[in-house]
């Protein structure tokens, strides 16, 4: 078996496919009413699908799971962000962990929860 995809739910998909190509350089790779799927394999998803599925309530910034992004220039991703059209709702802003990792956590427009660290060494997957 073999993961594909990740999906999040989206309230409005034209601006969370702004937001991933602008700030994560993420390019359409299928555009189906509602369903989207983005290169690196995340998927988006139309709110309204999503509960029509479900049959639940969706909610937002439930911190329950979050997207993981390296980059290895965090502190200019940090400036993007800080640039970027519309605020951008920190969960922890740039930061240091005690191995040395340095990571900031945000929401996207949707509350789907976003780390960017910076890569660790001596990990390969």
């Amino acid at each position: 078996m073999k993961l594909k995809n990740v999906l999040i739910v989206a309230e409005d998909i034209e601006r969370s496919k702004k937001f991933y190509k602008d700030l994560f350089g993420l390019d359409v790779i299928l555009d189906n009413d509602g369903n989207v799927i983005l290169t690196e394999g995340l998927v988006l998803q139309d709110k309204a699908i999503w509960k029509s599925f479900i049959d639940k309530d969706i909610i937002p910034e439930n911190n329950a799971c979050e997207l993981y992004f390296e980059e290895k220039d965090l502190e200019g991703f940090v400036k993007k962000l800080e640039a970027y059209e519309t605020p951008i709702v920190y969960v922890n802003r740039l930061m240091q962990h005690s191995w040395g990792q340095k990571v900031v956590r945000f929401y996207d427009p949707d509350g789907n929860l976003i780390e960017v660290g910076t890569p660790i060494t001596g990990i390969n997957f």
